[in-house]
């Protein structure tokens, strides 16, 4: 990336073909691009002559049915059964941008569906203002609560507030990106472009761990694969299979950083009868059974920072319940780490062979653990100048979104649209089809994103009525990219991409 971000050379104002190079106006940093070179972006290039876009635009095929197969592109002989019943959505994947945010979106289709008449507007967005959340499914301890994260050694996010089985991060923003350094900046576009097209990216996490991190991938933590996210706290883990433990065993301890759970205390214990052991826990009781701040957090046992789940015992009460013989089992929140203890004549507890009749037990929290996965969200804000693509008057989009009455894709994978004000949006980058983000050296992100609404609707808000076109137009003609600086001599017909460019894709995340 720190090459292709090199790749522009500055001209004076006006000099519009600098030698034989054409001039770029795709995004601020106006490259001038050699004859059959592509920009710092590797998204426009001048070919024939001409800044066009360098990638296909992608349709997505929906069949009707949820059975029914994928509608191929071009089609084949109808044989009388229902195989071109379904319809095609064009995405802003490879459609091109509205900067300078003069011009209308690069394409304004109309499309009838389910008799409705809708209007699909698709633009790819230069996101100075994104990021991406990361949920990482581990109960290992990744690092403190707002630790600066890293990559190549750059500061690009932090850690934020962990969530139930996993720990999150928030990374990019519009201050790492043009805030820092020119080479943190860099760097933080480097690091989202890959993780938001599906890429391994290495982060290191100061005063803690570092993570391989890849969307719908396990997350890699100091170069141990993770397999299995908590199957809850220790005390929801009590509550769950204390019917399982009943009759078995004694007493049972459920180590867990956040919530350590202890059956004989425990309300789910109490229900069925159990009896007192005499057990003391070293952390701070919360309610019966419960107890916060066993240990300090780490990459042991349930979170912890222990290797030895007797570290959290204190001395055994005879006058509650403790006696010699007395059997104990204490696991994990995976079911990864587990032991069993019977007290001696002394009332301390020796670590006995595993039996036979709890292994079931330790096995039903294991397969109760989902697989530990990477997620990533791409969360970027819809500013004026993007909106200004849609409608004369940008605020009249922000308004019909809020009014659920435009439909927002990125790449036709639905999004989260937040609360409040302007359009701040939120994907799962794994339901986005694969490369479909890049990026523009100023730096920013460059995401696809489309808005559906009804015809009347969208003339309503002020939309370009002039350049709706139809779908069987857009398939039989193509797009356009016209740039009135670059064309000159080379003249003003610029028809992008050709017919045979057009790349339909497997149905993705449109409902």
């Amino acid at each position: 990336m720190n090459e292709l971000s090199e790749r522009f050379e500055t001209h004076e104002p006006g000099d519009v073909h600098a030698g034989e190079k054409l001039r770029c106006d795709a995004c601020p940093v106006m490259c001038y691009i050699a004859e059959g070179r592509t920009g710092a972006c590797d998204r426009y290039g001048n070919f024939g002559g001409r800044i066009v876009r360098a990638d296909p635009v992608r349709i997505l095929d929906y069949a009707v049915q949820s059975n029914a197969a994928l509608v191929p592109f071009g089609g084949e002989a109808w044989d009388g059964e229902l195989v071109n019943t379904g319809r095609r959505f064009v995405t802003a994947i490879g459609a091109g941008t509205t900067y300078p945010d003069y011009k209308p979106a690069p394409f304004i289709v109309s499309q009838e569906v389910e008799g409705v008449d809708l209007v699909t507007v698709v633009t790819e967005g230069i996101f100075s203002y994104c990021g991406v959340k990361v949920k990482i499914d581990t109960d290992r301890h990744l690092g403190p609560e707002t630790a600066t994260v890293r990559a190549q050694g750059e500061a690009v996010g932090h850690v934020t507030t962990g969530e139930y089985g996993s720990q999150m991060l928030s990374l990019g923003g519009v201050h790492h990106l043009t805030g820092g350094s020119k080479s943190e900046g860099r760097v933080t576009c480097a690091a989202l472009l890959d993780l938001c097209n599906k890429k391994p990216v290495e982060l290191s996490i100061d005063g803690g761990a570092t993570i391989l991190v890849e969307a719908g991938k396990p997350p890699i933590i100091d170069g141990t694969v993770e397999h299995r996210m908590r199957v809850g706290c220790g005390s929801a883990t009590i509550g769950m299979f204390a019917t399982q433990w009943r009759g078995l065993v004694d007493e049972v301890v459920v180590v867990d950083d956040h919530i350590t759970g202890v059956v004989s205390e425990h309300q789910a214990g109490k229900v069925l009868g159990w009896q007192a052991t005499g057990i003391r826990i070293l952390g701070r009781r919360s309610t019966p059974g419960r107890y916060f701040k066993v240990s300090e957090p780490g990459l042991g046992w349930g979170g912890t920072s222990i290797s030895d789940p007797l570290a959290i015992l204190g001395e055994w009460n005879a006058g509650k319940g403790a006696r010699p013989g007395l059997s104990m089992l204490m696991v994990s929140t995976t079911g990864e780490q587990f032991a069993y203890y019977e007290l001696d004549d002394d009332l301390k507890p020796v670590e006995k062979p595993f039996p036979e009749r709890l292994r079931k037990s330790v096995g039903l929290i294991e397969e109760n653990c989902e697989p530990a996965l990477c997620t990533v969200l791409f969360v970027g804000g819809a500013g004026g100048s993007l909106r200004a693509g849609v409608t004369e008057n940008p605020v009249n989009l922000t308004r019909s979104v809020q009014g659920l009455r435009t439909y927002v894709t990125v790449g036709g994978a639905p999004v989260y649209v937040w609360p409040g004000g302007g359009i701040t949006l939120m994907v799962d980058v794994t339901r986005v089809p694969d490369n479909a983000f890049g990026y523009v050296p100023t730096p920013a992100l460059v995401a696809p994103i489309e808005f559906t609404l009804r015809r009347d609707d969208y003339l309503a808000l002020g939309g370009y009525e002039s350049e709706i076109r139809s779908l069987a137009d857009v398939l039989q003609r193509g797009g356009e990219y016209y740039n009135e600086r670059a064309t000159g001599s080379a003249g003003t017909d610029n028809p992008w991409p050709p017919l045979a460019q057009l790349r339909l894709m497997a149905p993705g995340g449109l409902p």
